[in-house]
C-alpha cells in the first residue's frame, strides 16, 4: 500500500481494484454501504493494520477518516463497493442463490511487503440484492466474536481471514432479542467460496461464467496449476489438499466451526465466516457448538467428513467446466478430490506427533494418540489444558506426573497410558526439557473459549470495550506463559456450560 500523506486516504497504484468487475455483471451487484448511525470504534487489530501498511495511529487520524469509511459513511478515492453472488448447500440441502447478503467488497490494498493485493470487506454494511429478507446488519455480539477469533486463529498459525476493526452503533437490530448493530472490517486474499462455483452451475446455468471464474482463480491464486496437463484438475487437487490441512489444524486445536455449509468454505483453504464456532472445553468428539444444528451434522468429529462431502459438491459443480478430453468428468473430478483423505491423515499424524512431542515416526503412534483421546472423551477432560500440561510429563521411571494425572478420574487408565507414553519417549532418547519446549510451541495455553468471548461481549454491551482489546492482546500470544493472564487459561466456569451460540448474528 502507498500512504498518500496529501490525499488523506490510503490508496494503491491501481486505485482499489475489484477483480469481480472484470468477470462480468453476472458476478456482482455494485452498491454503496448503508451508513451505520452514530458510529464508534469497538476494537482494532494492530497486527492486521500493519499487514496492510497502515500507520500505527490510523484509526485516530482525522485525515484518514477511517471510522466514517468503515461504517459506510464515505469511501476512500477509487473504492467501488460491490456484493458478490453465490449459491450453496446449507445443512446438506441445496439452498439455491445466496450471496453477500450483508457484506460489501470495497476493493484491494497491496501489502507493503509485496505480493498480491488483500481484499477489504465490510460485514454488516446493510441490505444487498442477496439479503433474502434479512436486514443486512451484523450485531455487536457476533462482530466481536468474529473479530477476536479471526485474529486468534491467525496467531495460532491456522489459515484464516483476518479482521481489522469493529465499528459499533446504537442502531437497534432484532435477532432473538433487540441488540445493537456493528460492522466488521474483514481482510483476506479472497473471499471466494465453494458456493461461487456452485452458483454458475446449479443456479445461473452459465458455463461460460463458470469457466471464466475457474480460469481467473487459477491464474491469480494457483498459477503453478496452469502448466499441468489439465489445469482444472490440478487446481481442484490443491483445493482438496489445502482443505484437508485446514481441517486437520482445526481438529488439532479443538476448533469447531459450527456451520460448514458449502458457502462457508474458502476456495483458498482459509477459515471463513465465524458464526456459531467454539473451542472444545471438555473433550467430546460429538460436541455440537451450534444450537441450530439439531442433527449434529457439524459436530467436531464430523468436520473432516463434511469437508469431504463439500469437496464432492464442488467437484460436481465443476463438471461442466472440464474439457472434453478429461472425460468422464465425474470420475476425473472424483479422483482429484480423493487426495483429501491421504492429506488429512498425514497432516493429522504430523500434528498430533508434534502435540505429544514425538520427534520420530512409528507405526503405533496413531494408536497411542487414539488411546489418549479415548481416555479424555470418557471423562470430558479439558482438551486445551490437558494437551498443554502434557508438556510437563516426565519420562523418568517412577515419576508421578501429578499435574497431568490429576486431570483424570480414571487414574489407573491414565497410568497405563502414561507408561506406554514414557516408554515411547525413552525409546527416542530425547531430552524432556527439549521436548517440553517443542510441545509448548504447538499446544496453545490460550484459546478463545466461549466464556472469555462472552465476558468481553457483556462489557462491550455496557459501553466498555477495554476487555475486547485486552483479550485480543492475550490471544496474539497463545503459546506464551503470560502468568499475568493465568485466569484466561483456566477451566471454564460452571455458568459457561449454559452458553449457546446459534446461526443468528
Amino acid at each position: 500500500m502507498i500512504l498518500d500523506e496529501t490525499a488523506a486516504a490510503p490508496r494503491t497504484a491501481s486505485t482499489w481494484p475489484n477483480r469481480f468487475r472484470a468477470l462480468g455483471d453476472a458476478f456482482f451487484t455494485a452498491l454503496p454501504a448503508e451508513p451505520l448511525p452514530d458510529p464508534h470504534w469497538v476494537a482494532t487489530s494492530a497486527p492486521c493494520a500493519a499487514l496492510l501498511g497502515l500507520p500505527p495511529d490510523w484509526a485516530a487520524r482525522p485525515d484518514l477518516d477511517a471510522l466514517h469509511v468503515l461504517s459506510g459513511h464515505g469511501r476512500w478515492p477509487g473504492m467501488t463497493p460491490l456484493a458478490s453472488v453465490y449459491s450453496g448447500h446449507q445443512f446438506g440441502v441445496w439452498a439455491g442463490q445466496l450471496g453477500d447478503g450483508r457484506a460489501l467488497l470495497l476493493g484491494e490494498l497491496a501489502p507493503p511487503a509485496g505480493g498480491d493485493g488483500l481484499e477489504i470487506q465490510l460485514k454488516g454494511a446493510g441490505r444487498t440484492p442477496y439479503s433474502r429478507m434479512g436486514d443486512g446488519r451484523a450485531v455487536l455480539r457476533s462482530s466481536i466474536r468474529e473479530f477476536l477469533c479471526s485474529e486468534a486463529m491467525h496467531h495460532l498459525g491456522i489459515p484464516t481471514t483476518r479482521a481489522l476493526a469493529v465499528v459499533g452503533s446504537p442502531q437497534p437490530v432484532m435477532r432473538e432479542n433487540v441488540e445493537t448493530a456493528a460492522v466488521v472490517t474483514r481482510v483476506a486474499p479472497s473471499f471466494l467460496r465453494f458456493g461461487h462455483f456452485e452458483h454458475f452451475t446449479h443456479t445461473a446455468n452459465d458455463v461460460a461464467a463458470l469457466r471464466r471464474l475457474v480460469d481467473a482463480v487459477i491464474d491469480r491464486y494457483f498459477p503453478a496449476c496452469r502448466d499441468a496437463p489439465v489445469p482444472l484438475l490440478a487446481w481442484l487437487q490443491e483445493v482438496a489438499r489445502r482443505t484437508a490441512r485446514l481441517i486437520a489444524q482445526w481438529q488439532s486445536v479443538g476448533f469447531c466451526h459450527g456451520v460448514m455449509n458449502t458457502d462457508n468454505l474458502s476456495i483458498l483453504g482459509l477459515t471463513i465466516d465465524y458464526g456459531p464456532y467454539g473451542f472444545l472445553d471438555g473433550f467430546d468428539p460429538m460436541h455440537i457448538c451450534n444450537h441450530s444444528d439439531h442433527q449434529g451434522r457439524y459436530a467436531y468429529a464430523r468436520q473432516p467428513g463434511i469437508a469431504w462431502w463439500n469437496l464432492h459438491a464442488l467437484a460436481h459443480a465443476l463438471e461442466p467446466a472440464l474439457d472434453d478430453e478429461a472425460e468422464p468428468a465425474a470420475q476425473a473430478l472424483g479422483e482429484a478430490v480423493a487426495v483429501f483423505k491421504d492429506e488429512f491423515g498425514v497432516t493429522m499424524q504430523r500434528l498430533f506427533r508434534a502435540k505429544l512431542g514425538l520427534a520420530s515416526e512409528r507405526d503405533d503412534d496413531a494408536a497411542l494418540v487414539d488411546a489418549l483421546l479415548r481416555l479424555m472423551a470418557a471423562e470430558r477432560t479439558d482438551y486445551t489444558i490437558a494437551m498443554r500440561r502434557l508438556a510437563e510429563f516426565s519420562s523418568d521411571p517412577g515419576a508421578s506426573n501429578e499435574r497431568v494425572r490429576d486431570l483424570f478420574i480414571d487414574r489407573a487408565g491414565f497410568d497405563a497410558w502414561g507408561a506406554r507414553y514414557a516408554q515411547r519417549l525413552r525409546d527416542e532418547h530425547s531430552s524432556d526439557a527439549e521436548r517440553r519446549e517443542r510441545m509448548r510451541r504447538v499446544n496453545p495455553k490460550f484459546v478463545l473459549r466461549n466464556h472469555l468471548a462472552e465476558l468481553a461481549i457483556r462489557r462491550a454491551q455496557e459501553g466498555d470495550f477495554s476487555e475486547t482489546q485486552r483479550l485480543l492482546r492475550v490471544l496474539q500470544r497463545p503459546f506464551d506463559e503470560q502468568p499475568e493472564h493465568e485466569a484466561d487459561a483456566g477451566f471454564a466456569p460452571d455458568w459457561a456450560h449454559g452458553l449457546s451460540v446459534s446461526c443468528s448474528s
